[in-house]
């Protein structure tokens, strides 16, 4: 192992991951002990594998909150979605899976595809600093984005009628179909959410390790096995190299 790659990656002596505990996709299980299960939890183990060292996970109950902690060395690796947003902060590998995201309407509504959405008088609740909630922020021009603090309430405020529109990745809305079938997901995706692996930026030779690791993982099957074994096969899609 390259000594200038494990002290830029690892400088403290063991890999500290950054989990993002708001994907119910990557993570959607923590045991009791507080440990998190899941892909996301899956790769950091298998860098750290990589790596030889011990993989620590210090888990944030936000991704949003991963970025802000990207100078204060809370952390070495933080498995969040890559965004234009975030990469003015972190260097980000390939991502390692794919995740859609639609908007869901009322089965009213006169939107009927997602490039209906961007108008005046629509109001989208969105959970605060999310992925797609950057992406909405950099590509509507015209329609309200109202930031919910978590998903529970960004459903809430859609379901009492407060926003037209509720943002959301694919999984979840296809569960809020099948709860209430008045309600109709917009079809196609909106954006595609790039979940990969992302280190304070200024080391591209750390970058280039992690990215060799990932098309690895990807190429061997370990991604899809992780995501088999997690239940989220059919909710996710692994990219192609």
């Amino acid at each position: 192992m390259n000594k200038r790659i494990l002290r830029s990656l690892a400088p403290e002596g063991r890999l500290r991951a950054a989990i993002n505990l708001s994907n119910f996709l990557l993570v959607p299980r923590v045991l009791a002990d507080g440990t998190p299960t899941g892909t996301s939890p899956d790769v950091a183990a298998r860098i750290a594998t990589e790596l030889d060292l011990e993989c620590e996970f210090i888990c944030f109950e936000r991704p949003g909150f991963i970025a802000d902690a990207v100078d204060s060395d809370q952390w070495d690796i933080g498995n969040i979605a890559d965004e234009p947003a975030r990469a003015t902060l972190m260097d980000f590998t390939s991502p390692y899976a794919l995740i859609d995201a639609h908007f869901l309407v009322r089965g009213d509504s006169s939107l009927r595809q997602y490039q209906d959405v961007d108008k005046r008088e629509v109001s989208i609740a969105v959970l605060e600093r999310s992925a797609y909630d950057l992406w909405l922020t950099e590509n509507l021009r015209h329609a309200t984005i109202r930031r919910a603090s978590s998903m529970v309430e960004a459903r809430e405020w859609f379901s009492r009628g407060a926003v037209t529109v509720l943002a959301g990745l694919k999984p979840a809305l296809v569960e809020e179909v099948a709860n209430n079938p008045l309600c109709a997901l917009l079809e196609p995706r909106f954006t595609a959410i790039r979940q990969a692996v992302g280190i304070k930026k200024g080391s591209p030779e750390a970058l280039g390790f992690l990215n060799k690791i990932i098309k690895e993982m990807i190429s061997t099957g370990f991604i899809e096995d992780s995501l088999k074994k997690h239940g989220v096969l059919d909710k996710l899609s692994v990219p192609v190299f």
